[in-house]
């Protein structure tokens, strides 16, 4: 079993903060799959594969442009990472949203293979 460094896992966050597409991209596996916290499906909606994941960042970001993930906790163990975060956004509406959620990564051979998003639902 490979095991993930916290450093890889803040390597990760640094694309994510920065908005690199290219980099956020990169640190998945050709295979990966990153699951939305919102979706048709219990598991929220997944995308699969480099081109999926790149077209899902890509609306995101364009539709807001200062979003950002504030880690508050980081976790490692084996080939699993956790982060805890507070995430804020603007939609190009002018909404603001604001709320908490965690990511369950799995890495395979440093690479994400799967990148689960919960959230905390505000009403």
């Amino acid at each position: 079993m490979a095991h993930v460094t916290l450093e890889r896992l803040h390597e990760v966050g640094r694309h994510f903060a920065r908005r690199d597409i290219e980099g956020i991209v990169g640190c998945f596996a050709p295979d990966g799959e990153f699951r939305n916290a919102v979706g048709p499906d219990v598991w929220g909606e997944t995308y699969r594969g480099h081109d999926a994941i790149r077209a899902f960042f890509t609306g995101l970001f364009q539709r807001s442009p200062d979003v950002r993930w504030d880690h508050t906790a980081e976790y490692v163990a084996g080939d699993r990472g956790v982060t805890e975060w507070r995430r804020t956004a603007t939609l190009a509406s002018g909404e603001r949203q604001e709320w908490l959620g965690c990511d369950l990564y799995t890495f395979r051979d440093g690479l994400v293979v799967r990148k689960d998003t919960y959230i905390k639902v505000v009403r």
